[in-house]
Formats: C-alpha cells, sequence, structure tokens
C-alpha cells in the first residue's frame, strides 16, 4: 500500500503539472498575439510612413504648384508694368521673359558671330542668336543662326480667279491701297480697356481693342490635351476635322462634337527617339492627310483605314511645311534642305523641285510653303528673311520679296488673289502686293511682343490671324492694319494657327508648346461696338 503522505504528493505534482501544461499554452497564446500585434503595429507604422511620405510628396507638389502660380502672377504683373512704361529710345518696349517649354528664359541676346548649328531640336541654346525651340517648338538652325521652321499656314490665293467670298463680319472700310505701319495695341494699359472690351473664360482671356470698332465675339468651343508639343493644326477643307501633329502622332478630331476619331502612328518608325509631326494637310476630299516629319518623310494616310498609303521620300532633311493644292492634284513641301518640292503624290514622283541658289544668302532653308487657290503659284517662307514665289506649273521663280529683319516663318496667300501674308522672327506681319513694282511691302502689322510663328487668312479674306511666341494670338484687319482683338489662351508658344475652309461656321484653331490643340470660334457682332 501507498501511504496517504505519497498519494496526496503525486496529486500535488499532477496538479503542478496540469497548472504548467495550461500556463505554457497560455504563454504559447500571448506568444502567438504579441506576435500579431508586433506585425499589425508594423502594418500601421508602415501605413504612416507612407501617409507621412504622400503628405511631404502633397506639400512638395503644392509648393510646386504655388511657385508655378506666383512665377505666373509676377509674369503678368511684369506685363502689365512694362505696358505702361514708356517707349525706349526706339520706340518700342522691352519685352517680358520669355517662356520655353514651361521655364522662364531671358529675351533673346544678339550675338556678333551666328552659330552654325544646322536646324535641329536639340541644338544648344546658348549658341543661338535666338533661344532655340526645343521639344516639338519651332527648331533652330543654319549657319547664319539658329532658326528653323514650324508648322504650316492655311493658304488663300493671289491671282486667284473669281470674286471674293462674302464677310462673315459687318461691312468695314475698304482696304487701304498704300503702304503703312501699325500702333501697337500691346502697349495699352489691359486695365483702361472697358469692361465690355474684355471677354475672360476659366483659362483665357482676349482684350478687343477701343481704338477700334469691335465686330467681333469670340469664345473657346473645344480644348485637346496631349502628352507632347502640338507642332501643328490644320481643318480639313469642309470643317468638320482638325489635326493636330505632336510626338511620334498625328490627332484627328470632330470639329462639332470635340470626339477623336483617328490617331494616325507608323508603326515602323523607331520610338526610341523623337519624332514630331511638324506639318499636316487634309486632300481636299478629306479622305488623306499628309504629314511631314523630321525623317525627311512625308507620309499620305488613308484616314479611314489609318493606314499609310504613300510614302514620298526625296527631301534630305526635316520637312517643315506642306499643303495640298485645292484641287488636290499635287502636294506642295518645304524642307530644312533649301528645297521645295511639288509632288504627284498619287504616282509618288517629284514634278518640280524649287531650289534657293542665292550665293549671297547664308541661311535659305524653307520654313512655310503655301499654294494660291488657283494652283498656279507656290509661295515660301525662308531662314534667309526672303519670301518667294514661284510658277507652280512651270517652277519658274516669279517674285522676291525682302523687308523681313529675321528669318520668315509662316506664309499664307489672301483670297483676293492679290496679296500674301507672312510671318516673322523679328515679331512683325507684313502684307505683300504681289506684282508690284519697287517695294512690294504694301502694310507691316507690329503688336505681338515676340517671334510671329504662324498665320492664316478667314475664308472671306476680312481677317489675318497670328500666333507667337508671346503666347498669344492676335486678330488683325487688314483693311486697316489694326488688331481687333488679342487672345491669350496658352501658357507657352502658340506654334501654329489655322481657320476653317469652310463657312458654316467661323471657327479657327492653335497649337502650342503646352501640349495642348484648340478650337475657337469667332463670329460677326449684330451691330459694331463703338468705344
Amino acid at each position: 500500500m501507498v501511504p496517504a503522505t505519497q498519494n496526496r504528493l503525486l496529486e500535488l505534482l499532477d496538479s503542478v503539472r496540469s497548472e504548467f501544461e495550461q500556463l505554457t499554452q497560455d504563454a504559447i497564446i500571448c506568444k502567438t498575439q504579441r506576435d500579431e500585434f508586433e506585425m499589425k503595429m508594423n502594418s500601421q507604422i508602415q501605413e504612416m510612413g507612407q501617409i507621412q511620405q504622400s503628405l511631404l510628396d502633397l506639400e512638395r507638389s503644392q509648393q510646386v504648384m504655388k511657385k508655378h502660380y506666383e512665377e505666373e502672377i509676377n509674369r503678368l504683373r511684369q506685363q502689365l508694368e512694362q505696358v505702361t512704361m514708356k517707349k525706349d529710345n526706339h520706340g518700342q518696349h522691352v519685352p517680358p521673359p520669355s517662356y520655353i517649354n514651361g521655364y522662364s528664359q531671358p529675351p533673346p541676346q544678339q550675338q556678333q558671330t551666328p552659330s552654325p548649328a544646322p536646324p535641329a531640336l536639340d541644338a544648344n541654346p546658348s549658341s543661338a542668336q535666338h533661344p532655340v525651340y526645343t521639344n516639338g517648338l519651332p527648331p533652330a538652325g543654319s549657319p547664319s543662326g539658329p532658326h528653323t521652321a514650324p508648322p504650316p499656314p492655311l493658304s488663300g490665293s493671289p491671282y486667284a480667279n473669281g470674286s471674293p467670298q462674302t464677310s462673315v463680319a459687318p461691312q468695314r472700310p475698304s482696304p487701304l491701297n498704300v503702304k503703312s505701319e501699325t500702333t501697337s495695341f500691346a502697349e495699352m494699359d489691359p486695365e483702361s480697356i472697358p469692361a465690355n472690351w474684355k471677354v475672360e473664360g476659366q483659362d483665357w482671356f482676349a482684350l478687343f481693342n477701343p481704338k477700334v470698332p469691335r465686330y467681333l465675339k469670340v469664345d473657346l468651343l473645344h480644348s485637346f490635351d496631349h502628352s507632347s508639343v502640338v507642332c501643328c493644326v490644320k481643318f480639313s477643307a469642309n470643317g468638320r476635322y482638325l489635326a493636330a501633329g505632336c510626338n511620334q502622332s498625328t490627332y484627328i478630331y470632330d470639329t462639332t462634337s470635340g470626339s477623336r476619331v483617328a490617331v494616325l502612328q507608323d508603326e515602323h518608325a523607331s520610338r526610341d527617339t523623337d519624332l514630331y509631326i511638324r506639318s499636316v494637310s487634309f486632300s481636299p476630299d478629306g479622305k488623306y492627310l499628309a504629314t511631314g516629319a523630321e525623317d525627311k518623310q512625308i507620309r499620305i494616310w488613308d484616314i479611314s483605314k489609318n493606314r499609310i498609303r504613300h510614302v514620298l521620300r526625296g527631301h534630305e532633311q526635316d520637312i517643315y511645311s506642306l499643303e495640298f493644292s485645292r484641287e488636290g492634284n499635287f502636294l506642295v513641301s518645304g524642307s530644312g534642305d533649301r528645297t521645295v518640292k511639288i509632288w504627284d503624290w498619287l504616282e509618288g514622283r517629284i514634278l518640280h523641285t524649287l531650289r534657293i541658289n542665292d550665293q549671297d544668302q547664308k541661311d535659305p532653308g524653307v520654313t512655310s510653303v503655301a499654294i494660291s487657290p488657283d494652283g498656279r503659284l507656290v509661295a515660301a517662307g525662308s531662314l534667309d528673311k526672303v519670301v518667294r514665289v514661284w510658277d507652280a506649273h512651270n517652277g519658274q521663280p516669279l517674285e522676291r520679296l525682302e523687308g523681313h529683319k529675321d528669318s520668315v516663318y509662316s506664309v499664307a496667300f489672301m483670297p483676293d488673289g492679290m496679296t500674301l501674308i507672312s510671318g516673322s522672327l523679328d515679331k512683325t506681319l507684313r502684307l505683300w502686293q504681289l506684282g508690284a513694282k519697287g517695294n512690294s511691302t504694301r502694310q507691316v502689322f507690329n503688336g505681338h511682343k515676340d517671334f510671329v510663328l504662324s498665320v492664316a487668312t478667314t475664308p472671306d479674306g476680312q481677317w489675318i490671324v497670328s500666333g507667337s511666341k508671346d503666347r498669344g494670338v492676335q486678330f488683325w484687319d487688314p483693311h486697316t492694319g489694326q488688331t481687333q482683338f488679342m487672345l491669350q489662351g496658352h501658357k507657352n508658344s502658340v506654334i501654329s494657327v489655322a481657320t476653317s475652309p469652310a463657312s458654316r461656321r467661323p471657327m479657327f484653331a492653335t497649337g502650342s508648346g503646352d501640349n495642348r490643340a484648340r478650337i475657337w470660334t469667332f463670329e460677326p457682332l449684330q451691330q459694331p461696338l463703338h468705344s
């Protein structure tokens, strides 16, 4: 028999063992819970860290945005101060700081020795006579200075058969037949302009010139954002579509709905480097679109099938300008290789090569081409400051128009058949009288504060439109030479302007270095407004 005392001891040991096992299990449970709590705590710490980082990133973003808005406010304040300053000894104001690709740059500095850099988007600004446009803006380049071509103008025509179209605006004075120079509307203090002569949208505004009767109203119709600079814009002949050329791609939009209807992108083109579409032009029937790019090739797109029908090769440098003839039987191109080529685009062959062989011109690269409505004339602007006109049928030179003090970046025919408009890096536009004896300049338009990059005319010839590196668009009255209104609707250079050839609704489009293309409407007031 086991003594009672021993039995009691065994019971106590069993009890201790049970308690120990229970405590062990509790310890394991506690450890598991502790690990879970630690994991949750670590997760929460990480989340807090991410939230803190997000807050820091948001704060930095707000600081950058604040700085941007402060710079923009300062820039506008400087402009307001400058327009109220007295003129300098040359009768002009010192322009405000220019903005290239969104960054503030000092005004262009003239150098004694021009840079010999060829046309290129990545030219070195420090060696340029003017600031170099990059990321799809008009490039610089050639022996006499780093200027190159932007996109195309909208053509009208000299020597055109038939009478001009009916004006969309109230009747205005007849054109002046004498050479004159305009007074800059930009010199006025915006605060002095009456309230009913100002129009303001969410991110744009227009100032009408109180010195002349107000005939128009203007409004924003559509805005299209892109991932790169918009180098060129052009309407189809019926005004139904707008094409916008960007890096690697061309976008086509419905002008009524604002919807995107096509994206044209060459699948065989390299994606490793930039390939900006510098110019576009619709065929008259709207079925095809010609695009000119930096790879020296012209692509003819079948829009409905979203594929390339022809590739035209022959230029030795970038294609800066394209235009179909009104009948669609030929296509004209301008390039930095100092030539204008006239193409039978259906057959893919060159009909004429118009060369600039002037020995005294160091920098005759072609920046812009235009065709008269009757298809008999081809005009071209070039880096050597000259506007030239050829016979489109035989390629013979007809006119040499001199007067600009810097490279000509854009040309467009007026539909009256007698005049041509040009825009230049000298900040002016010129109206040329074709066939005139002696000085062909009929009028000089002053008002932009920086390079004039693109010009166009309305179908009725009542208005001239210009886009500038000063970020502004101006509507000019060719009859008086005065600005009708000045539009600020972009945050970077206005590289391209175009007007709708169709009369169903007056529209114009703008393409800018701020990666945006916009369609605007301009309509006549029922009664002219007088200040």
